[in-house]
């Protein structure tokens, strides 16, 4: 009589390590977020991975050139035009060499000064419009071997009627 209700019991210990096994967790973890701009102003890039991670120029050692980097930005000013600046200059550095960078937008390129880059015409409805980033290879030089960084600052304004 005794030997029955141990027979469950021993089976039970014997598969409760193994019904754990069988039962795998996996979690995933992430960040979500969201810009909602104005209805009357905005610049942003299409690809918000554009601004949030570092760009790379990709190097070709067949042709010793940088390939430019391109994106589209969404633009809008419902109430005129949109101007554009360099808040520095642009550049990467290696620490010791430099190379230069030439930055358009909307086929404008930018500068220290603040130039206009879409018109009210075309900013009223709001449009999109290409960003280039492409090196300025030295005169008559290879580029200087190296790991480059830089940021590019650029600074966009409302301009009333």
């Amino acid at each position: 009589m005794s030997k029955t209700p141990l027979r469950p019991l021993a089976l039970t210990v014997l598969i409760l390590p193994w019904a754990s096994a069988w039962a795998a967790v996996e979690r995933e973890t992430f960040e979500v977020y969201v810009t909602i701009p104005s209805a009357d102003f905005f610049v942003l890039p299409l690809d918000p991975q554009l601004v949030q991670r570092e760009q790379r120029l990709p190097f070709s050692t067949i042709t010793g050139e940088l390939s430019p980097l391109r994106a589209i930005y969404e633009v809008k000013n419902s109430n005129g035009s949109i101007d554009a600046r360099l808040a520095e200059e642009a550049y990467l550095s290696n620490g010791r060499e430099r190379i230069d960078l030439q930055v358009r937008f909307n086929n404008v390129p930018l500068t220290l000064d603040s130039t206009p880059v879409v018109s009210a015409s075309e900013a009223r409805p709001g449009r999109q419009v290409p960003l280039e980033i492409a090196a300025v290879r030295p005169a008559g030089e290879n580029y200087v071997p190296g790991d480059y960084y830089g940021t590019v600052h650029m600074v966009f304004d409302a301009v009333a009627p």
